[in-house]
């Protein structure tokens, strides 16, 4: 299936809170959308890789290995990777103006695109208060979170068995909360209110799962999303147009785990056929 489709070629990309080494990183989709998709700049927008998680108890797979060789890959045919730190990722911050492996890390960048227009790319929970400033919660909001992903997960395995696409349980509930939903539109509006103090056209960033552009006061916010809920990326056009990609969406992704049933299916079908053609020719 996937050597059909071809790649499709943007400008930039923006992916973040991938969450790489958490049971709830979809690193089937991120994997497919990084091997289907090419750009001159790649933005990590931080929380890439989990390490609140890595530091409690060690998960790891194949899969995101792919995922981590594909980006240096990418390094390696001319893409422009940066890597923007966040909180789950903050140990990278001691690596501010390096290039490690080809990833340029840096705190923020500016991003200028095809028609001239200005973004302050950053993760964003500078501008959270709760992580900022009382870290405790945001680990206990963090476990919280954790386990309305494993529900999430659950609930998408019962979708697949019943035929159905993938759908975010966590989204829908996360949205229908009126505190969260308050929250992010404080965390937008701070977001834009820096971009404003810096003369930026808009602001790129993620921490708070929940992908958008919108503009505020004149401001165009994009929110770039995640890959455990969303799995959506920003991109920009060769004319500078922003748009979101909502990945799981509109691609059929084959799980490792599928692909070796179904390996398993054509090598099973293939000795049948073997073995049926010498019967045949008896017939004959």
């Amino acid at each position: 299936m996937h050597g059909l489709r071809g790649i499709s070629r943007y400008s930039s990309i923006w992916i973040s809170d991938t969450h790489l080494g958490t049971r709830g990183c979809k690193a089937e989709y991120l994997l497919d959308f990084l091997k289907h998709t090419h750009a001159d700049k790649l933005y990590l927008v931080g929380d890439i890789i989990d390490g609140w998680r890595l530091k409690r108890s060690w998960y790891w797979n194949d899969t995101q290995t792919a995922v981590i060789q594909e980006i240096l890959k990418k390094t390696r045919n001319g893409t422009e990777v940066i890597y923007v730190p966040g909180n789950h990722d903050e140990v990278l911050r001691d690596y501010l103006g390096l290039i490690v492996g080809g990833v340029k890390v840096r705190d923020h960048v500016e991003h200028v695109t095809a028609d001239g227009r200005r973004f302050l790319v950053i993760h964003g929970d500078q501008f959270d208060g709760v992580v900022r400033y009382a870290k405790w919660l945001a680990l206990l909001g963090d476990w919280a979170y954790n386990l309305l992903l494993w529900m999430n997960d659950h609930f998408n395995k019962a979708r697949k068995l019943l035929g159905m696409p993938y759908w975010s349980l966590s989204a829908y509930l996360k949205h229908k909360v009126k505190n969260a939903v308050e929250f992010i539109s404080c965390f937008e509006e701070a977001v834009a209110h820096e971009a404003r103090k810096r003369k930026a056209d808009g602001v790129i960033c993620g921490h708070i799962h929940h992908p958008e552009i919108r503009e505020i006061d004149g401001i165009l916010y994009c929110n770039d999303g995640d890959w455990v809920e969303s799995c959506t990326a920003l991109i920009e056009q060769k004319d500078g147009r922003l748009e979101i990609i909502h990945w799981a969406e509109n691609t059929a992704v084959v799980s490792s785990h599928d692909r070796v049933a179904a390996d398993r299916v054509a090598s099973d079908r293939a000795s049948s056929r073997k073995s049926a053609k010498p019967a045949a020719a008896r017939v004959s």
